[in-house]
């Protein structure tokens, strides 16, 4: 975190992880495991914390093993609720003029349904892409970084392309793949393992537990 004085919440450009962070638990993760055929991804999920592969590797070999239908998939997204609080950050947001953007893992099919079907419209999502073949699912990476095997997303590169001078860039996240552009943020929202990284390079951020704690500290902003 750098240091800032924030004096209004209008000064800012907000970012958002999805998984966990909007989310009460990390939906993709769970249709990988509640829905693959086997236990390779298990493998792969390792070799990933391990860093010994990148998350686009990891995804495109775990995705190998999931069967599901598109049907059997909108059937399973359709019981996913967003964490009550998110709506009234995003309200919150809106009405200061600010149109938050989603930088996620998952794939902006899950994320845009997931979104639509609590009510939420008009946040910019930025994921990985999703085409279904029978019970198969075919991922594709549009937002890599051909200088970075780590992510499959490259995040930074879409939190810096919405960059704009004098503008107070916040990121919210909880993962691994959220340190990568959570360092390129003025202030950094974190829990999870982001936060631990943070607390090990001895980094400033703001813990959070839920959106409802982003909301508390957003609200004392509001003009």
């Amino acid at each position: 975190m750098h240091n800032i004085r924030l004096s209004k919440l209008s000064d800012c450009l907000v970012f958002f992880d999805f998984d966990n962070t909007i989310t009460p638990f990390d939906v993709l993760d769970d249709i990988i495991e509640r829905f693959s055929v086997n236990k390779d991804w298990v493998t792969y999920e390792q070799a990933w914390k391990k860093g010994e592969i990148g998350s686009r590797v990891c995804l495109q070999k775990q995705m190998r093993s999931v069967r599901i239908t598109r049907r059997e998939l909108l059937s399973y997204l359709s019981g996913i609720r967003i964490d009550p609080h998110f709506r009234e950050l995003f309200d919150m947001l809106i009405r200061e003029g600010i149109k938050p953007v989603i930088l996620s893992d998952n794939f902006s099919f899950i994320v845009n349904f997931i979104l639509a079907n609590n009510g939420i419209k008009g946040a910019k999502v930025y994921a990985n892409a999703l085409k279904f073949s029978q019970n198969r699912l075919m991922p594709s990476f549009p937002y890599t970084n051909k200088h970075c095997l780590r992510c499959a997303h490259c995040k930074k590169k879409n939190l810096l392309k919405k960059e704009v001078q004098d503008k107070i860039i916040m990121y919210i996240g909880d993962g691994m793949s959220d340190v990568c552009p959570a360092q390129y943020a003025h202030i950094v929202f974190a829990k999870g393992s982001l936060l631990e990284y943070f607390r090990r390079q001895k980094r400033l951020c703001v813990a959070f537990r839920n959106p409802e704690d982003i909301y508390t500290y957003f609200r004392g902003l509001e003009r």
